[in-house]
């Protein structure tokens, strides 16, 4: 078992205003995961940004820009620090623009994939939106070079991913993504897919496809909003019809069972949406079930 190695990232700077409670999202599920007896073998580690309060006006661009801009490096640089270690980083959001932290940190190491289980493609961008400014719906396109060059070239390494190394599990049924995501051949998987044709399956085929010698392996984001909302509702947008935790857990166990994946981030997760903690206690069940039996 490798060593498994939390990272705070309590950022929301991803968000138009009024931001909601994402920044707070890491204590419950941590504290959640300790008492499961599921506690890493190294301490919690806090990367957080320097404000959480999202600031802009519409047609100005990504909000935060610059903090967002400030921000990932520094997460980053953890996160690169304990894969070149090889422990197994676990971070813990936050919105989903601290997907970039760990992008960057692995375009600074090698060539690696992403699997995004997540109900939308997070993929809005100048050229298919008039609506761009939240970095959180957007974090998938900054990381494949679409957007504001601050943001998709950071060190001058981006972008951090490539469009055929990207892997998309959960997307509701109509996400008006997938036509762009097909003509891009991007692969994604929606819900009803992973129903008709198992989700183990699926991501045991998205293992393999990592298996290419040019790929050093792959990283894996879990968007709580891929959820459906009748167990978990304590998300920024709970969309119907989302997935439920039996159909999401051997997804999950597969991909990080494998020894190609490197690390996993955690997101959306609103404990102010959540007042008796049993959204924070389901999620942090759902991951320590898939990494005790993967």
């Amino acid at each position: 078992m490798r060593n498994i190695v939390v990272i705070d990232a309590p950022s929301n700077l991803g968000l138009r205003p009024p931001a909601p409670g994402c920044h707070d999202s890491p204590k419950p599920c941590a504290n959640s995961a300790s008492c499961r007896g599921s506690e890493p073998s190294r301490a919690v580690w806090s990367c957080r940004p320097a404000t959480t309060a999202a600031t802009g006006r519409r047609g100005d661009g990504v909000f935060n820009a610059g903090a967002i801009a400030a921000y990932t490096p520094k997460l980053a640089d953890r996160i690169e620090h304990h894969v070149r270690a090889g422990d197994f980083p676990l971070v813990l959001g936050g919105y989903c623009s601290i997907q970039l932290g760990a992008s960057l940190a692995l375009r600074r190491t090698g060539r690696y994939g992403l699997v995004a289980v997540d109900a939308s493609a997070d993929f809005r961008h100048p050229g298919n939106s008039d609506r761009v400014g939240a970095a959180g719906g957007e974090e998938l396109a900054l990381a494949t070079g679409r957007g504001q060059s601050d943001l998709t070239d950071l060190e001058g390494l981006g972008p951090y991913l490539r469009d055929e190394d990207v892997r998309l599990f959960g997307l509701r049924d109509g996400d008006e993504d997938r036509a762009e995501l097909t003509a891009l051949r991007v692969p994604h998987v929606t819900v009803g897919e992973i129903r008709q044709w198992g989700a183990a399956d699926l991501a045991a085929a998205a293992v393999r496809s990592f298996g290419a010698p040019a790929l050093d392996g792959f990283w894996v984001h879990l968007d709580a909003d891929v959820l459906d909302p009748s167990v978990l509702p304590a998300v920024d947008s709970p969309d119907p019809d989302g997935l439920l935790p039996e159909e999401i857990l051997p997804l999950l166990r597969t991909l990080i069972g494998s020894e190609r994946c490197v690390g996993l981030n955690v997101t959306v997760y609103d404990p102010d949406l959540d007042p008796d903690g049993a959204a924070g206690r389901l999620l942090a069940d759902l991951v320590v079930a898939a990494f005790a039996e993967a």
